[in-house]
């Protein structure tokens, strides 16, 4: 009975690792919007997470639709939200992330779609009337600290993106204001060499005769 235990707890521990829903990360160009579709049944929640990690203002504007056509949420230059939504009418759900409002910044988006609620991690958990064993009770805590691990792990990564994208812009400034420097001097010295060199040249007198 233990090796059986133990072998359905690494298979549900396996199977909830794997179960993180759909992630993606895409570049959305500036003056452009990208929307995904899902198909889903009535009474269902999903949950929606994202985060601008590059490009801008790192804000982006997202809004979803029902298969009718409403907008159940919406808002505008965002660098992160999540939105959670229990499902009325079945059909296909609409997400949008939309760069409209900007003319010349690209962005970078990432975003977390997971539908449904996760199931328990040993069968028949939330209706059994006894207590969970020793082996079973430290397959519970190995799976809540596995999913803040990934958590952690996804935010960190996230994090660890963003501060690179704006270490590279500032580096970026810093290049071209040098360069910027370096022709300002060089102007600069060409124009002070001229204008000492025009101090020291000899200026002839204009020779005019004057008839008698």
């Amino acid at each position: 009975m233990p090796g059986a235990v133990r072998t359905l707890c690494l298979a549900a521990l396996l199977g909830a690792l794997g179960a993180r829903g759909t992630e993606l990360t895409l570049e959305l160009p500036d003056s452009a919007q990208r929307c995904f579709h899902q198909e889903l049944e009535s009474g269902v929640k999903f949950t929606l997470d994202y985060q601008v990690i590059s490009g801008g203002h790192y804000d982006v504007d997202c809004y979803v639709e029902d298969p009718n056509g409403k907008t159940i949420y919406q808002e505008t230059k965002k660098q992160y939200d999540s939105f959670s939504h229990h499902t009325e009418v079945k059909g296909v759900y609409t997400f949008c992330f939309s760069n409209e409002f900007s003319t010349f910044s690209h962005k970078i988006v990432y975003f977390d779609f997971q539908v449904g609620d996760e199931p328990p991690i040993l069968p028949d958990m939330n209706n059994r009337v006894t207590a969970l064993t020793q082996l079973e009770s430290a397959c519970v805590t190995i799976h809540e600290m596995l999913k803040a691990v990934i958590d952690s792990q996804t935010h960190y990564r996230l994090r660890e993106a963003q501060d690179r994208s704006r270490a590279e812009e500032l580096n970026g400034r810093v290049s071209y204001w040098s360069v910027g420097e370096t022709l300002i001097l060089f102007v600069v010295s060409i124009g002070q060499v001229m204008l000492l060199k025009s101090f020291f040249t000899e200026k002839r007198p204009s020779s005019g005769g004057a008839g008698t």
